[in-house]
């Protein structure tokens, strides 16, 4: 049986804001997704806090743009501020960084009833969200993301994390928000290169278990990327729901959640062999690792060429990598990928998992992946 996502429901909105419900019983939190909700921030986050009180962590490239506007918000609404602000980049996913994040936090007299305030994009989310887990044991944390990426995906759901030289987010837990604003106006300051690396994490919905999307996001990507802010806006809705949904049944991606890696496998090895810099971003990885998925696929005989050739199509023409070939260097090997692929989270019993698909909006998770298919495939990618 096809281990897909049900098409998500749309949200009706109120006030322009449309508010969606992650249901995980006394832990559960809701996700309001609008245009200009940074504005309104302090009035929306007081009610989830236990304390006004609130640790903001930033970074470099948010900092200038909104994080005075986040202040005055939140001071206005009666809620006291500190905030740090960290180097942008993938870089920052590291232990010196969250161990000078939880530091900070300490000087500043952090309380369990105090609330740390992510402003960013998935990197300042992981690690805030991360700090926020093992910082007094753990203590509430607001995601407010400022990426499409994070927005669509990384900030609901309550993974958290730093890498390791083993491997992408191989340390951390989940902690769920308790509030997320995404706020769809932030994305019009994005540079076009990061844009795309979330619109791949957004087509992701439609490949793995949303056809009809994948039917939209070709009709409407072309605008939603030229700037189009209510297709942004019901693009997030859509993932967002469609999120909300499976972790609610999956927290903890024992089974269901396994899907939303669909591209991963491939896309964290990409990464790792490039150092996880500015060289390939995290969505661009996932570009490429969709496509791959979708190949191999078809290679094997599971899903039509036509379906596999429509995704590769779609990422292309707006703009997005999908060849291996063109990222590599010579150095790089098929056991060097196969190795990457062995350190991966979803490894069991030695084996990786890998998310394949019967079809557009068709994704299962499998470990039936032959070595030796595996190696002739990539290195049949990596020739080009």
């Amino acid at each position: 049986m096809n281990e897909t996502l049900a098409p998500a429901a749309p949200a009706e909105p109120v006030d322009g804001v449309s508010t969606l419900t992650v249901d995980l019983g006394d832990r559960s939190y809701e996700i309001q997704v609008g245009d200009g909700l940074l504005a309104t921030a302090g009035d929306r986050l007081k009610p989830a806090m236990r304390q006004p009180r609130a640790f903001i962590v930033t970074d470099s490239h948010v900092a200038p743009l909104y994080l005075e506007a986040l202040e005055r918000s939140l001071e206005a609404a009666g809620i006291e501020c500190h905030s740090v602000e960290l180097p942008a980049g993938e870089g920052t996913k590291h232990h010196s960084y969250l161990w000078q994040l939880t530091g900070w936090l300490l000087e500043h007299r952090v309380e369990r009833s105090s609330t740390v305030v992510a402003l960013g994009g998935g990197v300042i989310g992981d690690i805030a969200g991360f700090a926020a887990s093992i910082v007094l044991r753990g203590i509430d944390v607001v995601q407010i993301p400022t990426s499409l990426l994070a927005q669509v995906d990384s900030s609901v759901g309550g993974k958290t994390g730093i890498n390791s030289p083993h491997g992408k987010n191989l340390i951390g837990a989940f902690h769920q928000p308790s509030l997320v604003l995404a706020d769809v106006g932030v994305l019009d300051s994005l540079p076009p290169r990061e844009l795309l690396a979330g619109y791949a994490e957004t087509v992701k919905y439609g490949l793995l278990g949303d056809a009809p999307f994948f039917d939209w996001l070709e009709a409407n990507g072309p605008a939603l990327i030229a700037g189009d802010r209510a297709l942004r806006r019901e693009a997030v809705i859509h993932a967002c729901a469609a999120k909300a949904d499976v972790v609610a049944e999956d927290e903890r991606e024992t089974g269901r959640r396994a899907l939303l890696n669909l591209g991963h496998t491939f896309g964290h090895a990409l990464e790792a062999e490039t150092g996880y810099g500015s060289r390939l971003l995290h969505g661009e990885a996932v570009s490429i690792g969709m496509v791959m998925a979708m190949e191999a696929s078809a290679e094997l005989g599971l899903c039509p060429a036509g379906d596999a050739a429509r995704a590769r199509r779609h990422l292309e023409a707006v703009g997005l990598p999908v060849d291996l070939s063109k990222i590599a260097d010579a150095s790089w090997t098929a056991e060097k990928l196969m190795s990457h692929m062995t350190l991966d989270k979803k490894v069991s019993g030695k084996r990786p998992t890998f998310i394949l698909s019967r079809g557009i909006g068709k994704a299962f998770t499998t470990q039936d992946v032959a070595p030796d298919f595996l190696r002739q495939f990539l290195e049949t990618a990596l020739r080009g």
